[in-house]
């Protein structure tokens, strides 16, 4: 049992699919919170039984999407404070230190979230440079003064009030290799262009040119991704592709959609 008060207690939150090889280290980074929830999407591996080790809130739903699933498990939390981590990351020591030390007294009133820098995992070493770090991210924040928004397949916490700057990093084992993360750019690629077109986003010829190379050029030479050797390279070649391929598949599906009409006013 922690030391936190009632108004610091915190809520750890985990959405998973088929994490099974993940999980467990995402779990065992989490268990001095005090509340530990598992959100799973009906997953046919043995990512249930693992959290169950760790957990009795373990939940399943059939899948909502990254913000529907952690608007759901949002609900779920009993804790004032929530802290989303995602079953392919994991709270290092520092951050987990850095936290707890915080907690232990009051925290001021006018503090309703914290943000930290997200260190990932890639081929064998930590990449700390390019378009990957720091990656900021918002995980750990007051119920009652944040929500869940962003667009598909990026979700984004909002909070009312100040955020702080904590400098313990979230570890991320993000692709387990390079086929692994091509599988990933080819599947949210797809969402982001669905999202796009129902938003009702058009694509023009100089997104297709321009956007991915000037992604390449900020990640391996103005981030310095370079640093980083080969795999610095593929990070930087990957996150262009990816951007090419959003703007291909919403071009796709944009003059998807247009042939369709224009058949139906043919007929």
């Amino acid at each position: 049992m922690s030391n936190r008060g009632p108004n610091e207690r915190i809520s750890a939150c985990i959405i998973a699919g088929n994490e099974a090889e993940n999980i467990e280290r995402c779990l065992r980074s989490v268990a001095w919170a005090d509340e530990v929830i598992v959100l799973d999407s009906f997953s046919t591996d043995a990512t249930v039984e693992i959290a169950r080790r760790f957990t009795n809130k373990v939940h399943q739903h059939a899948w909502l999407g990254y913000i529907g699933q952690k608007k759901l498990i949002s609900e779920l939390a009993g804790g004032p404070w929530i802290l989303f981590v995602d079953a392919d990351e994991e709270i290092s020591p520092a951050l987990r230190e850095e936290i707890e030390t915080l907690f232990a007294k009051p925290l001021p009133p006018s503090v309703h979230g914290f943000e930290c820098p997200r260190l990932v995992r890639y081929l064998g070493r930590w990449i700390r440079h390019g378009d990957w770090y720091p990656d900021i991210k918002l995980r750990l924040f007051m119920k009652r003064h944040g929500h869940c928004g962003g667009r598909e397949p990026h979700d984004r916490i909002y909070v009312e009030g100040d955020v702080r700057r904590l400098q313990g990093q979230i570890y991320h084992y993000t692709y387990s290799g390079i086929e692994d993360q091509i599988t990933t750019i080819n599947r949210f690629s797809g969402i982001s262009a669905r999202t796009n077109m129902d938003e009702g986003r058009g694509v023009q010829l100089r997104d297709l040119l321009f956007r991915p190379v000037f992604r390449f050029i900020r990640g391996y030479l103005i981030k310095r991704g370079f640093l980083d050797g080969i795999p610095g390279l593929i990070v930087a070649g990957n996150v262009a592709f990816g951007t090419f391929a959003k703007y291909a598949k919403l071009w796709e599906l944009t003059f998807q959609r247009n042939s369709a009409a224009a058949d139906r006013r043919g007929t």
